[in-house]
């Protein structure tokens, strides 16, 4: 069966952001211009919504996802009720590190998708360097 191609949106951003959406999406565009993932050390990309958090391994050279894990995972979705988003996110970046161990991944750099380095993007990071990953 043939891959299908997909082509990648350009990483600009035309006129002033009006919506908080638009100024995180503008705000990971300046991250991802110097972010890169390569096979040796692939790209640790977060991602969070109000109520979820969701993480991937990426070798962008590929445009491969390597491993990830999010809080809907059921190997952890029954660990996460009734606990704070942030006690969630350390699980969602402890899952991650195993994953990402488990498939030869040691060292990652890490993309905060645009969100600020702090509360539950922080939390899962720490958990992921516990973990074992270097970044």
């Amino acid at each position: 069966m043939p891959t299908k191609v997909v082509a990648l949106r350009p990483l600009r951003y035309k006129g002033k952001a009006k919506t908080a959406r638009a100024k995180r999406v503008i705000r990971h565009i300046r991250v991802r211009r110097k972010v890169y993932g390569a096979p040796e050390r692939p790209r640790m990309a977060v991602f969070r919504s109000s109520n979820h958090i969701s993480v991937q391994i990426i070798n962008d050279e590929l445009m491969h996802t390597v491993a990830s894990a999010s809080d809907m995972d059921p190997e952890i979705r029954s660990e996460c009720e009734g606990k704070p988003k942030t006690e969630i996110a350390k699980l969602v970046g402890t899952l991650a590190a195993s994953r990402g161990k488990a498939v030869g991944v040691t060292q990652v750099v890490f993309d905060r998708g645009g969100y600020a380095y702090h509360g539950r993007v922080q939390a899962l990071a720490d958990a992921a360097r516990e973990g074992g990953l270097l970044f």
